[in-house]
């Protein structure tokens, strides 16, 4: 088949296989989804440009100078794993960028030693810890370390051999911090929007694909009327693929049909640029960032709409099962969240009519004077 996309070079390696990567910059990522699969390999082709315009680098793992049985020569191996390079890119883009602040490190105060040199037979939760305070008051940044190194060294000890025996993050806690995390659209955000995107325009369709469906941008951007069957939107997320092909299936609530029925859209996606080619992730980001600014709302994101339909079916009574059904979350965490903030709204509103059904229980009550009165 030929490749009608820039960037584009083709060689074959040593057992006959041919192999495609997109070229940029000096730097390379290979695609690995058949081209026959014309849908796949356009998006894996985006994904791919767009990682190379961000400055990402190859796929394969750059040598990285250190000894064999070090921190630094582990990270190379594990960037060079089919684990890893199975990572949607922009995961990959995210480990590798905080692993690497990692070896980066000085091994203690003031000193020339990496800790890309530390040995493995050395290294303990003591220099994961130090790694993970290092942070100070960024907790978050702090917790993501201490998250994506933990998920190398485990990788490490299931691995055949196995290059390490145990996990040094094992023992190191996370950081506790309060986040309110995105900004949760409110019902006067929703409506000031729709205001000034009404029906038809292609702000309102985005908006309303990720409101009433509650989905991903990353799966947004594939989304199109190939996805609607029986009144359904039925599609895999496109976060977990790398692990599992379930396909989560919404119903279609008559408000969204509508607006995608009275929309202009691409032929394989309801979104399209203005050229006609599906959006990017990040490129659907920031034209949506600018919808909302043009709604005079810089507060409000697209995950925020997820945010907020996770929210408002929670306070409409959705377990903690429904929620990870409907959004595709693999645990209860982010589901408990929602359902633990409706309950307390609910009791705290419960709570809150007790005194005034106490006083109403007393006017209508006689007291012990008005039956004396009416004794005598």
């Amino acid at each position: 088949m030929e490749l009608d996309f820039p960037y584009i070079r083709k060689d074959t390696d040593r057992h006959g296989n041919e192999r495609i990567f997109v070229r940029r910059f000096g730097r390379s990522i290979r695609i690995r989804v058949s081209p026959d699969d014309t849908r796949a390999f356009a998006a894996a082709y985006d994904d791919a440009l767009e990682a190379l315009e961000n400055g990402a680098p190859q796929t394969k793992a750059p040598r990285s100078g250190a000894p064999v049985g070090t921190f630094g020569w582990l990270a190379a191996v594990y960037f060079a794993s089919v684990e890893f390079t199975g990572l949607p890119l922009d995961s990959q883009r995210t480990r590798r960028g905080i692993i690497e602040d990692c070896l980066r490190e000085p091994i203690k105060p003031n000193s020339k030693d990496k800790m890309a040199l530390c040995p493995l037979a050395l290294l303990s939760g003591v220099h994961i810890k130090m790694l993970r305070d290092r942070k100070g008051d960024k907790k978050g940044a702090a917790n993501n370390r201490l998250k994506y190194l933990s998920s190398m060294f485990s990788w490490a000890i299931e691995r055949q051999p196995p290059l390490l025996r145990s996990n040094p993050a094992r023992d190191v806690k996370p950081k506790k911090y309060a986040t309110d995390g995105f900004h949760s659209w409110t019902a006067d955000e929703v409506k000031q929007f729709e205001e000034r995107h009404p029906i038809g325009t292609k702000p309102r369709l985005a908006f309303a694909l990720m409101y009433y469906l509650g989905v991903r941008r990353s799966d947004v951007i594939l989304l199109g009327r190939q996805h609607m069957r029986n009144g359904t939107m039925r599609f895999v997320p496109e976060k977990t693929r790398h692990k599992k092909m379930d396909a989560i299936e919404l119903l279609l609530p008559p408000e969204l049909v509508e607006i995608i029925e009275a929309t202009p859209s691409g032929d394989m996606t309801f979104l399209v640029t203005e050229w006609g080619k599906p959006f990017t992730r990040a490129g659907l980001g920031n034209w949506f960032r600018d919808q909302c600014n043009n709604a005079g709302l810089p507060q409000c994101s697209a995950h925020g709409l997820r945010k907020a339909r996770a929210t408002i079916l929670a306070e409409r009574g959705a377990t903690d099962r429904q929620l990870m059904a409907v959004f595709g979350w693999e645990s209860e965490k982010e589901a408990t969240k929602c359902t633990k903030a409706a309950n307390r709204k609910r009791l705290a509103a419960d709570a809150m009519l007790l005194p005034a059904r106490e006083q109403k229980e007393e006017r209508n009550c006689p007291t012990e004077v008005s039956h004396q009165k009416k004794a005598l």
